[in-house]
C-alpha cells in the first residue's frame, strides 16, 4: 500500500471530520483502511497527523524539497531522477534513489509509456466532432453494417519488450539467454483486411507500395466489393493517400458504397487493430517461429482464419464505448 503525504494526511484529516466514513477516504488514497484508522487514532491522542519520533537515519529531504521534487515531476512527466538532483536549489547530498523514493511517496513510479499518434489541435476537435456524431450509434441499428479495414505490416521478428528470458543474475550475455535477430525484425509483410459483426474478409497480401490503382485494382474490386453487396453496408478506411485520392472516391462513388467518415489519426477508434495485435501473438505463440516471409505469410493467414468470429464481435461491440471515450477525453488519446 502507498504511504500518505504530510498533504494527504491532512486532507484524509478533514474529510473524516467532515464526517466521511473511513473506507470512501481509504479508497480515494488507494491505502488499507487500517491506515485511516490510525492515522484518526493518532490525531486524537496526540493532535497532530505528523509522523512521531523514530529512531534511525534522520529524512535527507525538507517539506520544501518534497514539494518540489514532486511538482516537477507532475509538469514534466518524462523528467529523470537524476535531473531532479541537479536541479534540486540550495546546498543538499542527495542521491537519485532518494529522489525516487519521494516520488513513489507522492504515487508516481516510472513506468513505460503508452505510445499514440502525434496529435494536433486540429485532430482532436475533428475526433471530437466525429464522436458526437455518432454517439447515439448502435450495435443494433448501425455498427453491426460497418465494415472496418485496414491494412498492417508485420515483422518477421519483433522486439516488443513482452519475450522474456529466465537467467541467473550473471547470464545477461550468456549465449542461451541472448535473443538474437537481424536489424530492422528481417523485413516482413503487409496485409489487408476487414471484419464485420457477421464475418471477415480474406486476408489479402500487399506486396510493394501500395497506390490507389493497385487499391482499387488488387483490393477494392476483387475482396471489398463483395461484401458491401448489401444495400446498409457501410464500408470503413482510413485517411491514407490511397484511400483518399480521387481514383478511389470516385470508384466508390460509382459503385454506391457508403462509406463512414473517419478522422484523421485515429487507430484507437478502428477495433480491427486490436485484431491486428492479437494476430500478431497467435503468431508468435505457435511452436515453430516463421522462418521466412512465406512461412510468416501462411502462418498469418491461418491464424487470421481460426480467430473466432465472436471475438470480432465483441470489438465491434465496444464502438458506442470508443465514441464516449474520444469525447470524455477532448479529442485526445483513449484507452483503446
Amino acid at each position: 500500500m502507498a504511504r500518505l503525504s504530510r498533504e494527504d494526511r491532512q486532507i484524509a484529516l478533514g474529510r473524516l471530520q467532515a464526517g466521511q466514513s473511513q473506507s470512501a477516504i481509504a479508497r480515494h488514497f488507494h491505502v488499507s483502511q487500517s491506515t485511516i484508522s490510525r492515522l484518526w487514532v493518532r490525531f486524537q491522542a496526540t493532535g497532530s497527523v505528523a509522523d512521531l519520533p523514530r529512531a534511525g537515519r534522520p529524512r535527507a529531504t525538507t517539506a520544501a524539497h518534497d514539494r518540489f521534487i514532486r511538482l516537477r515531476h507532475l509538469r514534466n512527466r518524462f523528467l529523470s531522477a537524476s535531473s531532479s538532483v541537479q536541479a534540486l536549489p540550495g546546498p543538499h547530498r542527495l542521491s537519485d534513489q532518494t529522489v525516487r523514493n519521494r516520488l513513489h511517496e507522492a504515487g508516481l513510479r516510472a513506468r513505460r509509456p503508452h505510445r499514440g499518434a502525434v496529435l494536433t489541435r486540429r485532430h482532436r476537435q475533428n475526433r471530437v466532432q466525429w464522436g458526437n456524431q455518432h454517439l447515439r450509434w448502435t450495435v443494433r441499428n448501425h455498427w453491426r453494417h460497418v465494415w472496418f479495414s485496414d491494412e498492417s505490416y508485420f515483422l518477421l521478428q519483433r522486439h516488443d519488450g513482452r519475450r522474456r528470458v529466465y537467467r541467473r543474475v550473471n547470464e545477461r550475455y550468456a549465449p542461451n539467454c541472448v535473443d538474437e535477430a537481424p536489424f530492422h525484425g528481417g523485413g516482413g509483410v503487409m496485409v489487408w483486411g476487414a471484419i464485420n459483426t457477421a464475418g471477415r474478409s480474406t486476408l489479402v497480401h500487399v506486396q510493394g507500395r501500395i497506390t490507389a490503382q493497385r487499391y482499387v485494382e488488387e483490393i477494392l474490386r476483387p475482396h471489398a466489393l463483395p461484401l458491401l453487396a448489401d444495400q446498409d453496408a457501410i464500408f470503413q478506411h482510413d485517411n491514407a493517400r490511397p484511400h483518399t485520392a480521387r481514383l478511389t472516391t470516385q470508384f466508390l462513388t460509382d459503385h454506391h458504397v457508403q462509406v463512414l467518415p473517419w478522422p484523421s489519426m485515429s487507430p484507437d477508434m478502428n477495433p480491427i487493430e486490436h485484431l491486428w495485435d492479437e494476430l500478431d501473438r497467435r503468431v508468435r505463440r505457435r511452436e515453430e517461429a516463421p522462418a521466412n516471409h512465406r512461412d510468416l505469410l501462411q502462418a498469418l493467414q491461418e491464424e487470421w482464419d481460426t480467430i473466432p468470429q465472436q471475438d470480432i464481435r465483441h470489438l465491434i461491440q465496444s464502438m458506442p464505448r470508443r465514441c464516449r471515450a474520444v469525447v470524455a477525453a477532448q479529442g485526445s488519446h483513449t484507452p483503446y
